[in-house]
């Protein structure tokens, strides 16, 4: 195993709010990363090459006018849609937490990576039209190495727009193709998201996005159920027993694997 840290890039401005927490998990799991202006990289798009891992973090970028995330995918489309492919063809990883996953979404990466790929899925509004801010269960797919190790994880979501829905003229290749590349489901669909898919990946698996926040929980002690679990107390669906301690929490192992997907 390289003693060598991998650099990742963590991606902020116009909105997004969760750069330095997301900044924290992934130096914490095992990255050397930094933030870098949305508009810096616009103005250099070379300096992707020097990373990586390259991570959309959650937040409203531009207020989530219009739909989440596609204002900013139009900002970045022009001047950066090439780089982006040339990138995850290299192998190299991309990250897109909650608007970060809208946006590769936007961008018309997820959930085919292919440069003339057209938008197949949406992140529309919630059931309801709420805004949703609650620790969930979800559970994991085998396959995907961002979530190796991982069969049912609790993360917390935060969301207002976090319904995956297929295109209006989706096929049944289509649906197939976006069962297979999701990789972590919610155990109640409180959403309304198609198959009840909190993530998806691309065809290669090197780029990920999920609406819950892993750099949320990367100790124990950010759980909700973390006061209960010291006195041997359950708390509904997110109970979890003492041996759980041994473990990696959920959201810095999803990291801790992403590290691993570069040595």
């Amino acid at each position: 195993m390289s003693t060598k840290k991998a650099k990742a890039l963590v991606i902020y401005g116009d909105g997004i709010n969760c750069e330095d927490e997301t900044v924290f998990a992934l130096n914490y799991a095992g990255f050397e990363s930094s933030k870098v202006h949305c508009q810096d990289i616009l103005e250099a798009p070379e300096k992707l090459q020097s990373a990586q891992m390259l991570a959309f973090p959650g937040g409203f970028s531009f207020g989530d006018e219009i739909a989440s995330g596609r204002v900013f995918a139009v900002k970045l489309k022009e001047k950066l849609q090439d780089a982006l492919h040339q990138y995850i063809d290299k192998g190299k990883l991309v990250l897109g937490i909650c608007n970060g996953f809208q946006i590769l979404v936007q961008l018309e990466i997820l959930p085919s990576s292919q440069k003339d790929a057209l938008r197949s899925v949406s992140l529309c509004h919630n059931v309801g039209g709420k805004f949703i801010n609650k620790w969930v269960k979800m559970n994991v797919s085998e396959g995907s190495k961002f979530f190796q190790g991982l069969k049912a994880i609790h993360l917390p979501i935060r969301h207002g727009e976090g319904r995956l829905t297929l295109s209006s003229d989706s096929t049944d290749e289509l649906e197939a193709q976006v069962k297979k590349q999701a990789p972590l489901r919610y155990e109640h669909n409180f959403n309304g998201s198609y198959d009840q898919i909190a993530a998806l990946s691309n065809e290669a698996g090197n780029v990920m996005g999920l609406m819950p926040h892993p750099e949320a929980f990367i100790r124990w002690n950010q759980h909700p159920s973390w006061g209960q679990l010291r006195y041997g107390d359950t708390v509904g669906e997110l109970s979890l027993s003492k041996e759980a301690l041994s473990n990696t929490p959920h959201g810095l192992q999803i990291l801790k694997n992403a590290a691993a997907m570069l040595d």
